[in-house]
């Protein structure tokens, strides 16, 4: 039994960012394949604003579980930044799991072979307040050993994306949501994207759909 294969598809966001100048769309997904020992996971998350991709960001990895931490697994594999800013390659290693009170919690460590090395910390919580109707407080947040003017991130702390959605389950694995986004960039990342007649904080009201098979 322990050598069965399963497979999972999730995408946690599906959305539309309404805001005062117009409408993106964000996606983060993942989906795994393997055994309950051995996994291949992909994940995948961006933003599209009309032809222009932004934060796209696609990772490869090997899945084991974690002995003596009965809710983590550990990760290790490649991400691959693609998108319409230039391309970038990182090796990635972290671990991804339950915390206490099954809050969610996945960091990411990343390195490229010039010495960069970056950070990421994901977490989320779902309060069930009714059988269908959900709410989950999300946030990522991200570091950087160096400035990547042409990626439009700068060393330390980066960037935060946080958001609130409210979301009915008509069925376990297709629930619509609203709900709503903060993204913010700090320090040169706020430079950077000042210098390119971006927004550095940016509220937005979202709606989408959670998915999963």
């Amino acid at each position: 039994m322990d050598n069965e294969i399963f497979a999972h598809v999730l995408f946690d966001e599906l959305e539309g960012r309404s805001t005062a100048a117009g409408t993106q769309f964000r996606w983060d997904g993942q989906g795994w394949i393997g055994t309950d020992m051995n996994k291949v996971w992909v994940k995948s998350e961006g933003f599209l604003d009309g032809t222009t991709m932004s934060d796209g960001d696609h990772e490869f990895l090997y899945d084991r579980p974690i002995p003596g931490m009965r809710y983590f697994d550990a990760q290790v594999g490649v991400r691959a930044d693609l998108d319409s800013d230039p391309r970038r390659a990182w090796a990635a290693i972290g671990i991804e799991g339950l915390a206490p009170y099954e809050f969610e919690f996945a960091p990411t460590f990343y390195i490229r072979n010039d010495g960069r090395v970056a950070g990421r910390i994901e977490g989320a919580y779902e309060f069930r307040l009714r059988q269908r109707l959900v709410m989950e407080p999300q946030a990522e947040v991200n570091f950087y050993s160096k400035d990547d003017p042409a990626r439009k991130t700068g060393s330390g702390f980066s960037d935060i994306d946080g958001g609130l959605r409210l979301r009915y389950e008509l069925t376990r694995k297709f629930a619509p949501y609203i709900g709503y986004t903060y993204s913010g960039a700090y320090g040169n990342s706020a430079i950077y994207q000042r210098q390119g007649g971006e927004s550095t904080h940016t509220s937005s009201f979202v709606f989408g759909i959670r998915v999963w098979r």
